[in-house]
Order: structure tokens, then C-alpha cells, then sequence
């Protein structure tokens, strides 16, 4: 289990809504579609969610379904006692792919909002919850695991230093997993034209600005 770490407001990035500034953090947020083995799944919340029940694939077509994200987590709740028998060892490895994932399909807005956060601290605010996120203590310090910001610091540096090695998203080396009954594919990331950072700058660079850079950037 991760240690509990202190995060001063004033010296983080800190996101609790989807409609701040950061909100597209959050597992939440609208607008990073995902697609798994020609499934089209609306959130990464979802995709996280369903992750829960690969050997119930009618409870994943339940939670996938949905739109909202806090629906696709209520949905899931009722058959919380019947997820793998291994989610508590996993569930941070399957985290870390869903983010992944959420990067390598939506490469330019995702990973645009994450190296915008520069070289902060990354918190999700949460009232409740201090392991993915961390809880506001009375003298204004964030205090908490904060599993999910540590998650997204890290592949904010992979992002940075070496883009390359999330080109292409592998399949997490546990058992069963699965989609609908279906194992999951390597996912490539989407638009490879795309997929340019620009040294030193902490931007995203369109195609036309990229054609500059060297094989090695590519």
C-alpha cells in the first residue's frame, strides 16, 4: 500500500471537478472516449469499473453501457462482492493500463493536460476517499495516499521523457483478462502522426510542427 503523503494546496495541481481547469484528470471526466476490441466505452471510470468482472461479461455490458461515469460505478456496487478474487492486488496495475489507455486514445488533449501540470504535484480532492485521492485536513493540507495523482505524475514523465514507450498499450499480464468474454489486445495508440512531444517546450506538437524532428522523437 502506498504511504500517506501531505500535498499543500498552493503547490499542487489539484482537481476535484470535471469542470476545472484539471478535471480531465479525473477517471470521470466526458470527452476521452475509449474503444476495447471494437467497443466503444464512454470513460476510463467505466473501463476501470468493468475491469472488476472478467468472468461476468453480462455485468460488464452493464456498466459499459452507460454514459455517466458515477452511473457505470453505482451500477457496478451491487456485484461488488463477486469481483476477482484477486482486485485488491491488481486493481492499481489494471488503474495504471486504464490511464494508459486513456492517453494513447486521446493523445493530444489528454496528454496536453497532463504536461500542462508541469512538474507539480498532481491530488485529487476527494471528500471521502484518502487512498486514490487525498482529504482536506483543517489547516488546508491535502493529506492522503493519493494513488491516483501518483499514477498520473508518473505517466506524466514517461510522457516527457520518452513518448515512445506509450505508443502502444500491452495487455496487463494477470489472469482473465478479458472484455465480453474476449482477451485484450495490444491497443495502439490512435493518429501515430500525432504522437510528436516537442523537447524542452512541455507541448504537444501538430503534425506540420513536428515533420522537423529526428527518428528518435518519433
Amino acid at each position: 500500500m502506498a504511504e500517506m503523503r501531505t500535498y499543500q494546496r498552493a503547490q499542487a495541481v489539484v482537481f476535484r471537478k470535471t469542470n476545472e481547469r484539471f478535471g480531465g484528470l479525473s477517471n470521470m471526466a466526458p470527452g476521452y472516449p475509449l474503444e476495447i476490441n471494437g467497443t466503444r466505452i464512454h470513460t476510463a471510470e467505466a473501463l476501470y469499473q468493468a475491469s472488476r468482472f472478467p468472468h461476468l461479461p453480462d455485468v460488464q455490458h452493464l456498466i459499459i453501457r452507460q454514459i455517466s461515469p458515477m452511473t457505470a460505478k453505482m451500477r457496478s456496487k451491487p456485484f461488488r462482492k463477486d469481483s476477482r478474487p484477486d482486485w485488491e492486488r491488481v486493481r492499481v496495475p489494471i488503474m495504471k493500463w486504464c490511464l494508459r489507455v486513456k492517453l494513447a486514445q486521446n493523445w493530444e488533449n489528454f496528454g496536453q493536460l497532463l504536461l500542462e501540470t508541469d512538474t507539480l504535484p498532481i491530488v485529487e480532492d476527494s471528500r471521502k476517499d484518502e487512498y486514490w485521492g487525498a482529504k482536506a485536513s483543517e489547516d488546508g493540507t491535502l493529506h492522503g495516499n493519493n494513488v491516483l495523482g501518483r499514477l498520473l505524475m508518473e505517466l506524466r514523465e514517461k510522457l516527457k521523457r520518452d513518448p515512445s514507450t506509450l505508443f502502444e498499450v500491452q495487455p496487463l499480464p494477470v489472469d482473465d483478462f478479458l472484455l465480453f468474454g474476449l482477451t485484450i489486445p495490444p491497443i495502439a495508440a490512435l493518429a501515430r502522426k500525432h504522437l510528436i512531444v516537442q523537447p524542452q517546450a512541455k507541448k504537444i506538437l501538430p503534425p506540420a510542427q513536428a515533420s522537423f524532428l529526428d527518428s528518435d522523437h518519433r
